[in-house]
């Protein structure tokens, strides 16, 4: 029987179960990869202490070489400040190139008639299936 046959009623059942199961896995996997995640952190942390201890950037063993190096992250806590930094030095590099989805979709609703030059869209229908009480 193809899929097409189903009626309304069966597909919603099936696609709740098949939903709750997905989801059942889903759980139980973020679950163990909790696990694997903090096991992972204990031992990162040995291992920069291993390098420490050691003045080494890198430790070589029969089973694998592990390298240490330094991770920079840069945030700002003075957005007004930040752009007029860009502006001024003209380093636009220095952002990412997106669109904040919601917030272009908000002022789109609000403004229909402001659409910026080279703003692309696609929309397509999504389905959402909600269990009965």
């Amino acid at each position: 029987m193809d899929v097409k046959d189903y009626p309304a009623d069966q597909l919603t059942e099936v696609y709740i179960k098949i939903r709750d199961k997905r989801d059942a896995l889903q759980k139980k996997f973020d679950e163990e990869y909790k696990v694997l995640e903090e096991q992972l952190a204990l031992i990162s942390t040995e291992m920069l202490e291993l390098c420490k201890e050691n003045n080494a950037d890198s430790i070589k063993t029969p089973v694998g070489t592990i390298m240490r190096r330094v991770d920079t992250r840069f945030w700002t806590n003075d957005w007004e400040s930040m752009y007029e930094f860009v502006k001024e030095n003209d380093a636009y590099g220095l952002f990412e190139k997106r669109i904040h989805q919601t917030n272009m979709k908000q002022y789109l609703e609000e403004n229909p008639d402001q659409l910026p030059k080279g703003l692309m869209s696609d929309s397509k229908y999504k389905i959402t299936v909600r269990r009965s009480k």
